[in-house]
């Protein structure tokens, strides 16, 4: 049933249960990703360039259950904030967390202007098909102020040989076929956001962009990061 629903009827399906899934963004991810954006300061870049250290009112795009809540009690002194648009994953959110706000709305028309000083997101890219990112990325741009930063995290792609690169590549397919026969769509494709694609988009939105490597989630067998934390940051003047 929830994979024949729209995405919001399938996650409002799926709530009750999702942090008993695989599909909840695990605790190493969200710990990497609050070791990057609140590093020892001898190893911060010179304050010019410094997009990191502590912040102060936070964002989570598309928050689900609120699993970002994580970082953002982590890195924010201010009040911290969750939007998505289930009403079934904030109901579970609002439960675990009742300390931070909850805002139901569209992640691709986000009611914020110049509200927050840093914003994350989880896992959500794949809901956005490609011609959708830019709408998104605008969006985040608004609800920062002058100087915050958009930070997510972005895997790199498996290598041909590797079985997850089959297993996404399978998915995926199976997805696009599912949606070109049943409506409505249900979008979550896996090998719709690469990297240098998401850069662009960013770069396009008024972003200036950068990434840290999240050595604790391992490397790939060519030495390179298997993720990196992408810090997307809204100038400093307006």
């Amino acid at each position: 049933m929830q994979a024949l629903s729209s995405v919001e009827g399938g996650y409002d399906q799926l709530a009750p249960k999702f942090d008993h899934t695989p599909f909840r963004t695990p605790g190493v991810v969200l710990d990497a990703t609050v070791a990057a954006l609140r590093p020892p300061a001898a190893l911060r870049p010179p304050a010019a360039l410094r997009p990191l250290g502590s912040f102060g009112r936070g964002l989570d795009v598309c928050c689900g259950t609120g699993a970002g809540m994580r970082v953002l009690r982590s890195v924010c002194q201010g009040p911290i904030t969750g939007v998505d648009f289930s009403a079934g994953m904030l109901a579970q959110a609002r439960s675990a967390h009742p300390d931070a706000r909850w805002v139901r709305a569209d992640a691709r028309a986000l009611p914020f202007a110049g509200a927050f000083d840093l914003a994350v997101s989880f896992g959500a890219l794949g809901h956005f098909l490609p011609a959708e990112r830019p709408a998104l990325f605008a969006g985040v741009y608004r609800a920062l102020r002058p100087g915050g930063v958009f930070a997510f995290p972005i895997g790199a792609p498996p290598p041909i040989t590797s079985r997850w690169y089959w297993a996404l590549l399978g998915f995926d397919l199976a997805m696009r076929v599912r949606n070109a026969v049943w409506h409505p769509p249900f979008v979550m494709y896996y090998r719709t956001c690469p990297l240098h694609a998401v850069r662009n988009d960013l770069t396009a939105s008024g972003f200036t962009v950068t990434t840290v490597p999240l050595t604790a989630l391992g490397r790939r067998e060519d030495g390179s990061p298997r993720y990196r934390l992408v810090l997307a940051r809204r100038a400093s003047t307006p």
